[in-house]
């Protein structure tokens, strides 16, 4: 008799079908209220028709597509309502995050932390280079993840992630770090692991709101 498949095939295909969906979307492949067909989408990933309808509920469901009568399906399309709803989602998320992390996080997770935003802007005084600017980003999303990581909640990890992609899909060249926002975003993040090594959650919800709030406002062409 042959073996059984338990569904775990099936499940990295769809798994797979997501991250090739992803990253070209990211990419900006694929580009952000674009109409898109099955076909599109089999052509730029590589994988099967099967595999995209399977994926498509879970896009529809995340917000990333949605289906419009006569037209077909559409990549979320980046408007004020959703810089609206992507950034009032991360300062419910990381304003209740960064309290617990301020009263659990080990000193060694916080030097560390401290250690690669003073390096970047160490290296930035001999000037702001194209891989400085590519190792900042790293090092931004790496300090608000290790923040929402920290829980240790699978539920509010994926919802996280989920609206990161949002976040990333919002005006590119205004969220993502450019040379001229090294410096002061590093110094904005240095604010908040500030606020977290005074072991007062209270200041740490202050520094981190005043960082996604600044984040925001610059989403928005306010600043």
């Amino acid at each position: 008799m042959g073996e059984v498949d338990s569904g775990g095939t099936g499940h990295k295909l769809r798994e797979k079908a997501y991250d090739r969906f992803t990253h070209h979307l990211l990419a900006r492949d694929i580009r952000p209220g674009q109409f898109i067909s099955q076909r599109q989408l089999v052509e730029l990933t590589g994988l099967t028709l099967g595999a995209i309808r399977e994926l498509i509920p879970r896009l529809e469901s995340e917000g990333l597509i949605k289906t419009v009568p006569q037209r077909g399906m559409q990549v979320a399309h980046v408007d004020l309502n959703l810089i609206r709803d992507a950034f009032q989602f991360r300062l419910f998320m990381e304003s209740a995050a960064v309290a617990i992390f301020t009263a659990e996080a080990t000193a060694s997770a916080l030097a560390q932390l401290r250690y690669e935003h003073e390096s970047i802007l160490a290296d930035s005084r001999e000037g702001v280079t194209a891989d400085l600017v590519a190792r900042a980003q790293a090092v931004d999303w790496n300090l608000h993840w290790t923040i929402i990581a920290s829980l240790g909640n699978a539920i509010i990890a994926d919802a996280y992630r989920v609206n990161s992609i949002k976040v990333r899909l919002i005006r590119q060249e205004q969220t993502l770090l450019s040379e001229a926002l090294v410096t002061p975003v590093m110094q904005e993040h240095l604010a908040i692991i500030d606020a977290i090594e005074t072991r007062d959650p209270l200041r740490a919800v202050a520094a981190m709101e005043a960082h996604i709030n600044s984040a925001r406002n610059r989403a928005l062409g306010l600043r």
